[in-house]
């Protein structure tokens, strides 16, 4: 049937494409440098935070209830007032130590489930607010004390596809690790398609950080949907603050999509067994016209999107939690 004047014929997304097998694949162990994932790491880790951490996933925080989190040992309790503004603090009631994330949420007001002591989001009585921002994907909480930086008003999040264009989806896994381990993890892009064959296809490194100025890893990559069918993209790895790193797709299908990957330490600094939380942030754009069907099944897709994370996560937190344990016994190889 001929194309009707003035529309673009449709063209699938999806190419297929067999890719080498596993073992057939070429080895990246050369190009997966020690130095310069050390480097790229210490890059990141330099760059300022303004002690700013992820909390969760802006919908975590709903009214009506509190949200409990802990963020390097300490306990910080998140609610929203009447107007949906978000409010947080110390989690430790200041009268005899309950803890406020089991409290109710009273008119925009947190009430204190053992004595009744009502907050609402200033200082009372010894109860300490911590800034928060709520980003509309994620929620952030500053800890001065923790962070040790210059403060910032705002936390460093990076530029996602303008709000209400995309799909986004927000999944949260623990563990035993440091932060830092979690970042170098994200940035040896090299490891994608022989840790990750069931979601990586013919991943090659197209450029590599030349420094400061042109710090990306340039990644061109398949991502497998199902047998030989795969979306082919080229994405971009940056790590905008020492927590962060993001990829944001630059050329194919989904471009300006992107996943944010936030390393959030549970435990103090030092801890011997020490926790992060990995909060990945997917957002999801496309500019084909079927999209619009995709926003409107957002609450379905939702858990599809988490659910792939967290395949891939249950390995790179296994990845993550190995560097960890080699590190803190010197027998790290870089």
């Amino acid at each position: 049937m001929a194309d009707r004047p003035g529309k673009t014929r449709w063209t699938s997304p999806l190419r297929r494409r067999r890719g080498p097998g596993w073992a057939e694949q070429t080895p990246t162990w050369r190009a997966a440098r020690p130095g310069l994932i050390a480097d790229a790491l210490e890059r990141a880790s330099a760059r300022p935070s303004g002690n700013w951490f992820v909390a969760g996933a802006s919908r975590d925080v709903r009214p009506g209830g509190p949200c409990g989190r802990t963020v390097a040992g300490v306990e910080v309790v998140l609610w929203r007032s009447e107007s949906g503004e978000l409010r947080g603090g110390t989690g430790v009631c200041p009268h005899l130590g309950a803890p406020l994330r089991d409290s109710r949420v009273v008119c925009g007001t947190l009430v204190c489930h053992w004595h009744g002591l009502a907050l609402d989001g200033s200082a009372f009585a010894g109860w300490q607010p911590y800034p928060v921002h709520d980003d509309g994907v994620l929620v952030w909480v500053r800890l001065d004390a923790v962070g040790g930086e210059e403060p910032t008003e705002r936390p460093v999040v990076p530029e996602r596809p303008a709000a209400g264009s995309g799909v986004d989806a927000v999944f949260t896994a623990v563990g035993r690790c440091e932060p830092q381990d979690v970042v170098a993890n994200r940035l040896d892009p090299w490891h994608g398609s022989w840790f990750h064959p069931y979601s990586f296809v013919d991943l090659t490194v197209a450029r590599e950080p030349q420094g400061e100025d042109d710090d990306a890893f340039v990644v061109d990559v398949s991502f497998r949907v199902a047998g030989r069918l795969v979306v082919p993209v080229r994405a971009e790895f940056t790590a905008p603050e020492p927590r962060t790193v993001l990829m944001r797709i630059t050329d194919g299908e989904g471009a300006t999509s992107v996943v944010e990957t936030h390393a959030t330490p549970l435990t103090p600094e030092g801890a011997a067994r020490p926790r992060t939380a990995v909060v990945e942030a997917v957002v999801a754009t496309s500019e084909r016209r079927g999209f619009a069907l995709a926003r409107a099944a957002a609450p379905v897709l939702r858990p599809l999107m988490r659910h792939t994370a967290g395949r891939l996560w249950r390995d790179d937190l296994a990845y993550a939690e190995r560097r960890w344990t080699l590190r803190s016994t010197g027998r790290f190889p870089g």
